[in-house]
């Protein structure tokens, strides 16, 4: 891994962190989007931001959030100390992204983190991990490593096989590519009409090479009423 204590020791240029959160959050209930409940007396959206903007973490050289039409006043009011974008949202996470990818500055080169809005716990470590592995790979993702015994099944249920589990991780975010590589992707989704499941999925069906960090649990998604009760501040 490289020396945290210069963002240059991982790109030379600082890497732009962009949040799709024009969803509604309707899993977790209520009529407010979750990204925009309250977390410790601020909306977890603003929270999940400045955990980016934490000591230790990369510098940003800027951000960009999509959000609901309903909330672009709010989030635009936000006091971060970089430059940043508030755009509204698409209509799907991919949308977003691509909306907010745009608004960045003509960079190709500088690296982009795409972020999920209620997951307010990025690690550091290999967060720079990530970002140093881009010198080498065409993106590059967070992922989970499985600790449960996976079956693969037939349509009926049927087990077929016992799968090892070493070979499969939960993916999380951020996920990271170039600017241009992302736009190019994002792109070429566009026309073909393809809808990906993350990110780096629009990647792979380019055939461009992905690699995966080993990040820990504690990276984790809110997104059903247990998950936010089990991890909000007491």
């Amino acid at each position: 891994m490289s020396n945290p204590s210069s963002p240059a020791s991982a790109d030379p240029l600082r890497p732009f962190l962009v949040i799709p959160a024009g969803g509604r959050g309707l899993r977790m209930g209520g009529g407010l989007p979750k990204q925009f409940r309250d977390w410790d007396g601020r909306p977890l959206l603003q929270v999940t931001v400045e955990a980016f903007l934490a000591p230790g973490m990369p510098r940003l050289a800027g951000i960009a959030l999509a959000v609901p039409d309903s909330h672009l006043e709010e989030a635009r009011s936000w006091p971060f100390p970089v430059p940043y974008t508030v755009v509204p949202g698409g209509d799907t996470r991919q949308e977003s992204v691509w909306l907010a990818l745009r608004t960045l500055p003509n960079l190709p080169m500088a690296p982009v983190m795409i972020h999920d809005a209620v997951r307010p716990f990025p690690p550091a470590v290999p967060l720079w991990e990530a970002l140093e592995a881009l010198n080498r790979f065409d993106g590059v993702l967070l992922g989970e490593p499985s600790t449960d015994t996976l079956k693969r099944v037939d349509s009926l249920g049927r087990v077929l096989r016992t799968e090892p589990r070493e070979e499969f991780f939960r993916a999380q975010t951020p996920q990271i590519a170039r600017l241009g590589t992302w736009l190019q992707a994002f792109q070429a989704a566009e026309e073909a009409g393809f809808i990906g499941t993350d990110d780096v999925s629009l990647l792979e069906r380019l055939g461009l090479s992905v690699k995966l960090i080993p990040s820990p649990s504690s990276n984790l998604k809110l997104t059903t009423p247990e998950d936010w009760e089990r991890s909000r501040p007491h």
